[in-house]
């Protein structure tokens, strides 16, 4: 493995930490939203469900039709991207008051 190659993984690796910190936060928020009960508290539990399951869906598709990337670390970087921007969409919105 080349010294760049090894280098790109550490920050995969350190992308993937961020991520769980990140996913964490929402944990946090949602179980915030879902204590308060109510058709609010319903709603949101809907909709982590039914994301995770389109997210997974949009990945399987990107990934079936080549579009992740050509080797296992752009397919590492792509995956990465994708949750992180899903998570940081949930977080700014469930800061909102």
């Amino acid at each position: 493995m080349a010294r760049n190659e090894a280098f790109d993984w550490m920050n995969i690796a350190v992308a993937t930490m961020a991520l769980g910190a990140e996913s964490a936060s929402v944990i946090g928020l949602r179980a915030a939203k879902a204590s308060e009960g109510g058709p609010k508290a319903a709603a949101e539990a809907w909709r982590m469900y039914s994301e995770k399951l389109a997210s997974f869906a949009e990945l399987q598709t990107r990934f079936l039709a080549g579009s992740l990337g050509a080797t296992p670390l752009g397919t590492a970087q792509a995956t990465l991207k994708h949750y992180r921007g899903k998570v940081a969409a949930n977080r700014r919105r469930l800061r909102q008051p």
